[in-house]
């Protein structure tokens, strides 16, 4: 029999636990830190959360970091396990983590900016934004393809090799070498295949439409009106505070995910956060103005196919619609060395984020979309 995977060390659960009674505006954020007691409104939610991240820590999780906010308040927020297993640096709530595709949500609203401003054409050729990138036989490819992942261009190839990358790309342009030349999957608009290639064309095109640097775009237009002061790019050339390590699984043994470079990849999966951080992100896309309603609305809504049904995943522009009772939106992410889960209830005001230092994390547990649920009880 094989010995566990997470060792004594590992299997202590080392807790760096603040709650963050805060609330946020777009002007300011004030607010204390303080311990969850029992008498807590949402005590018994957060209880049954924790046991929900056991699970994880259980099947061999390193670390893993929760928050969850109700109402424009960041009502939990707590870490479980270690951001670095060797030299034992607990998860806090300040561990950032890579999430993975959660990243598309966050360059669909500085998509949502440009739109509002007339700066995109949601319909133009991306060629219009992107003259260098090649036209393909089968059809257009323009934005609202790109966004919603119906524009025909491939995801990773088969063996992965590239979501491995190792080569720094100085812009956003440059590594649009790697899939630029290939033929597309079917003709624009006529299905769904997800991309995250066709992400990081979509940032190419918001750049040039722009004017501005990809990431100095995502910094000025997104992140800072939002005061997402602990989501940054996951740069390998900068020493970034409080990065989690990343860890992958080989023959059931922890080891070090391979090293990547993910300057390829900033708009589809390339950005690090805190689930606090994500928590503020979604109160603020909902509630701060960043967008007017009717632009809200065009992003989270999944279009239909020409075969009449909705594309799946319950894809819009950059949004996963995960219920239709509800709904529950938001994104998840998979990354070398992290997984992720984001989901808000806008009419219920509840936002939760679950991120973890080990790739495929997350799906040891299929029950922590229902976390959100336990905060509506």
């Amino acid at each position: 029999m094989k010995t566990p995977i997470r060792s004594s060390l590992l299997f202590l659960t080392v807790t760096s636990v603040f709650v963050v009674n805060l609330a946020w505006s777009q002007s300011s954020i004030s607010g204390r830190y303080a311990v969850v007691e029992s008498s807590s409104a949402y005590a018994d939610a957060i209880a049954r959360a924790r046991a929900d991240v056991e699970v994880l820590m259980e099947a061999g999780a390193p670390g893993v970091s929760i928050a969850v906010g109700v109402d424009d308040e960041l009502v939990w927020a707590e870490g479980f396990g270690f951001a670095d297993v060797e030299n034992a640096v607990p998860v806090t709530t300040q561990t950032k983590f890579r999430v993975g595709s959660v990243s598309k949500t966050m360059t669909s609203i500085a998509l949502g900016i440009l739109y509002e401003e007339g700066m995109i054409d949601l319909d133009m050729p991306i060629q219009q934004y992107v003259p260098g990138f090649p036209v393909k036989e089968k059809g257009t490819v323009t934005t609202r393809l790109l966004a919603s992942h119906r524009a025909g261009i491939r995801h990773y190839l088969p063996d992965m090799s590239d979501n491995y990358v190792q080569e720094h790309y100085d812009d956003v342009i440059d590594a649009l070498e790697i899939f630029a030349d290939d033929p597309l999957l079917a003709v624009p608009g006529d299905e769904y295949s997800y991309s995250s290639h066709g992400y990081n064309l979509l940032s190419a095109v918001l750049q040039e439409a722009s004017g501005v640097e990809f990431l100095t775009l995502m910094r000025e237009r997104v992140f800072s009106p939002l005061k997402l002061i602990e989501t940054v790019a996951d740069h390998t050339d900068y020493i970034v505070t409080g990065r989690a390590a990343p860890y992958a699984l080989r023959d059931g043994r922890l080891i070090n995910a391979p090293f990547v470079d993910n300057s390829y990849k900033w708009a589809g999966g390339g950005f690090i956060s805190t689930p606090s951080d994500l928590v503020k992100f979604g109160f603020g896309v909902f509630h701060s103005g960043i967008l007017k309603e009717e632009t809200i609305d065009l992003l989270l809504s999944p279009p239909l196919l020409p075969n009449g049904t909705v594309a799946e995943q319950n894809y819009g522009l950059g949004w996963m619609t995960f219920s239709e009772e509800g709904p529950w939106v938001g994104h998840t992410g998979g990354s070398v060395g992290g997984n992720t889960l984001f989901t808000m209830n806008p009419n219920e005001g509840v936002v939760v984020a679950v991120v973890c230092n080990l790739s495929g994390c997350l799906g040891s547990n299929p029950d922590l979309r229902s976390i959100g649920n336990y905060f509506l009880e």
